[in-house]
């Protein structure tokens, strides 16, 4: 059977002059291109989908105008031997697949495409006649409509140099480049250039240091009780200060005289210009840094919010690092909530450029005030609202509402009835309520209609299901003016749950997206402790 216009010799010739060897994966896929083509009405411009990285993409660049360089063809290590043909513009087309069931009738081509048979067994000429035979009667072939994401070509990004490595890459990959995001294929890749990684200081014996200046600050260790510099940069070393550094293990320093050039910038003064961009509102710092280090504080109670992509690429830079308490935090204030240092005496001015560049622009710290809300709390369930058990969600809740000085204006109990619980929640953006708190009727039982009757009331922008447990099915989103916060039954049984962590973010008034409430599923699973110690625990962060 022919693969298109070439007899199968003539295939196999072409495809050991394309592929190095005429690959039984790459003569299949011919004649699986050649059927999808011919179902492809004629005039069509068309892409290629290719759910394997085998063999099967060359026969797609044989036999088409499609590849993988000029972006007709894509690649999606799906693990099946599978080939579609769509209308560029439409996505209509047909997808070509081996068919396991159809090859019992060729059991060369199945022991070598079942891996029944190692290689050393299989008679290749017969495998070869079995495929030449078969042609694309051993594949199933349907129509399909590729999903919208892959349809047409977006512009091209912005190119960009990337803070970390300093290579060009497209901006669309992110704020570094993806090598630098951890993608990278190479465990170790050689400098391009040998440079030093320090300046060429001269280390002076103490006791010859004596009338000079220290170009460096010299840390003190006294165990359990303090650590800090006992002598500073810039200060004068007297004879006393011989015996104080020699018994803390200082036998040499370095001398302010031999201060490196311009290519050279200081710890503190790298850690200074470093405060400046990660420090945003509501943070503060001493301008006056000790050992290359500066601590950030909450100037004012609130909550830490963190620009995590910036401090991502802040810390693949080389040389530096920033370390913070989590995302999200309830601080007090003058609580610290971060430090940030560069690690060896001196940077290089490159490196030091670099990692001012991976800051940004944008503070990577800031403290969110939380605002006093005016709180309705809306317990749902027929069977409180008819005093079958008695209401313990509102003292729960607002327990929780008032610790952030949150006043609770209106509760109501209402019945498992959409219109019931649509007129509460009404009854309470009629009062003035800014947030409003509903309980129970958030799971999946045919008698919770709590979602559908906030719905009614107005409730948009609505996120239901949230990566923690206890608390997953919460809801948070917004009903007019009024922030909605949707907690299901657990939080009568479990003293934390999605709630507390959820609570402070929609008081700060933040945008709660999708993507921040997946990030909670790491560290969302509360560890059951007796004694419940939250928020001094790792959950929620």
């Amino acid at each position: 059977m022919n693969i298109g216009e070439y007899t199968f010799e003539e295939f196999k010739k072409k495809a050991k002059q394309f592929h190095g060897y005429p690959a039984p994966g790459l003569l299949i896929g011919g004649y699986m291109v050649e059927a999808a083509k011919a179902r492809i009405p004629e005039g069509t411009l068309y892409e290629a989908m290719v759910e394997t990285g085998k063999c099967l993409p060359d026969a797609v660049q044989m036999q088409t105008p499609c590849s993988t360089g000029n972006n007709w063809m894509k690649i999606t290590l799906l693990g099946r031997y599978a080939v579609a043909l769509y209308d560029k513009f439409t996505g209509e087309g047909v997808r070509v697949a081996v068919d396991q069931k159809k090859l019992d009738k060729w059991p060369e081509i199945r022991g070598w495409f079942m891996k029944e048979k190692p290689k050393a067994e299989q008679n290749t000429e017969k495998l070869f006649q079995e495929i030449e035979e078969a042609g694309d009667t051993i594949c199933s072939i349907q129509p399909i409509v590729i999903d919208k994401k892959y349809i047409g070509h977006g512009h091209m990004s912005t190119i960009e140099t990337c803070p970390v490595c300093g290579e060009a890459y497209p901006g669309s990959d992110g704020s570094i480049c993806r090598g630098c995001q951890g993608e990278a294929p190479y465990e170790t890749m050689g400098e391009l250039s040998c440079l030093d990684d320090a300046p060429d200081l001269h280390a002076v014996p103490v006791e010859e240091a004596v009338g000079k200046k220290a170009a460096h600050d010299m840390t003190g260790i006294v165990p359990g009780e303090s650590k800090g510099p006992i002598m500073k940069a810039g200060e004068t070393l007297d004879i006393g200060d011989v015996c104080r550094l020699q018994r803390i293990g200082k036998f040499n320093v370095y001398l302010e005289e031999d201060l490196p050039s311009d290519e050279w910038v200081h710890e503190n003064d790298a850690v200074k210009a470093f405060a400046k961009r990660i420090a945003g509102k509501g943070i503060s710092y001493d301008p006056n840094p000790q050992e290359g280090k500066i601590n950030f504080f909450a100037e004012e109670p609130g909550m830490l919010s963190i620009d995590r992509e910036a401090l991502s690429r802040f810390n693949l830079s080389p040389d530096v690092m920033l370390a913070t308490r989590h995302d999200g935090s309830v601080m007090p204030k003058g609580k610290g909530v971060g430090g940030s240092r560069a690690i060896p005496l001196y940077i290089s001015r490159d490196k030091f450029s670099r990692a001012l560049t991976a800051l940004g622009h944008e503070p990577v710290l800031e403290i969110l005030p939380m605002k006093a809300a005016k709180v309705g709390i809306l317990v749902t369930g027929t069977e409180v609202f008819q005093g079958l058990i008695e209401d313990k969600f509102i003292p729960i809740i607002t327990s929780k509402v008032v610790q952030f000085g949150c006043e609770v204006i209106k509760t109501e109990i209402a019945p498992d009835e959409r219109d019931a619980i649509t007129a509460a929640a009404t009854s309470m953006l009629d009062a003035g309520c800014d947030l409003i708190v509903t309980t129970a009727g958030m799971s999946v039982d045919p008698d919770d209609v709590t979602r559908a009757g906030l719905v009614d009331a107005g409730l948009t922008d609505d996120l239901y299901g949230v990566p923690v447990l206890p608390g997953t099915m919460s809801l948070v989103g917004k009903m007019h003016s009024a922030s909605v916060l949707g907690v299901p039954a657990c939080a009568l049984f479990y003293k934390t749950t999605a709630f507390d962590i959820l609570l402070p973010r929609v008081l700060t008034g933040q945008t709660i997206t999708r993507k921040m409430l997946a990030n909670l599923g790491e560290g969302g699973f509360c560890m059951g402790c007796k004694s419940c110690s939250f928020p001094k625990c790792p959950f929620g962060k």
